[in-house]
């Protein structure tokens, strides 16, 4: 499944690339055109899981909204397992939720972004096939000579990864009111942060500016969608 998805993958990653290179006539001196080619394929899978990101997103919501009213009947019926089964479905009917509804739009994402993270980590397997193609190629982004290599140096992707990894938290996990998801959203804050850091210091530079820039298509996604639902209560 990840072999095939990330042929398809790689193969767009290919397509931008040689659009890129062929709408320049000569390549930008800091950024190379494979640079410029992880961006925007990025961006193009970003807005491909668009429709099922907003719908995890509300999904996420409305999980938030109704946490406390399962709480209340969790407690009142925690000696009536049947009657607090009926009162679960009652509540989820009401409120127009589907509990297994979260679980089946990330199942239906890992592939695919496991697929997307095998393209960047190994660019030569999945998108660059032609002998010497990849080799050949410059791999230069501002400080970094060569993003199949760990930015060793300054680590600035990789501190980048784990700043826009913290931010994202902070905007997805807005809008839960209960208490134990708070605690456990606010451990997760700090500790993936911290894994993304440390694993992206080994990654190729490319696969943590993937993440990057990954990460901020989500955040403006996240806070665009947090707005509107302010929007929308303080009109009712």
């Amino acid at each position: 499944m990840i072999g095939f998805l990330g042929n398809i993958m790689g193969s767009i990653l290919k397509l931008v690339y040689s659009f890129v290179s062929s709408s320049f006539g000569s390549e930008p001196a800091q950024i190379s055109f494979y640079a410029i080619a992880i961006i925007l394929t990025t961006i193009i899978f970003k807005l491909m899981l668009l429709p099922i990101n907003l719908q995890q997103t509300r999904s996420t919501k409305k999980m938030g909204e109704i946490q406390p009213l399962m709480k209340e009947i969790q407690t009142k019926y925690k000696n009536d397992p049947q009657t607090m089964q009926v009162k679960m479905q009652e509540l989820y009917k009401k409120h127009k939720y589907n509990p297994a509804s979260g679980c089946l739009i990330l199942l239906v994402q890992l592939p695919i972004i496991f697929a997307f993270f095998a393209v960047f980590r190994e660019p030569a397997t999945y998108a660059f096939t032609e002998p010497g193609l990849y080799e050949s190629m410059a791999k230069n982004f501002l400080w970094i000579t060569d993003l199949e290599n760990p930015d060793i140096y300054l680590w600035g992707l990789p501190l980048l990864s784990a700043v826009t990894t913290y931010i994202q938290s902070l905007t997805m996990g807005q809008g839960n009111k209960d208490p134990q998801a708070m605690a456990t959203q606010r451990i997760m804050n700090y500790m993936l942060p911290v894994m993304i850091f440390m694993a992206a210091r080994s990654f190729p530079a490319g696969l943590a500016l993937y993440w990057v820039v990954s990460n901020i298509f989500t955040i403006v996604q996240q806070v665009i969608s947090n707005r509107s639902t302010l929007s929308i209560k303080g009109a009712k």
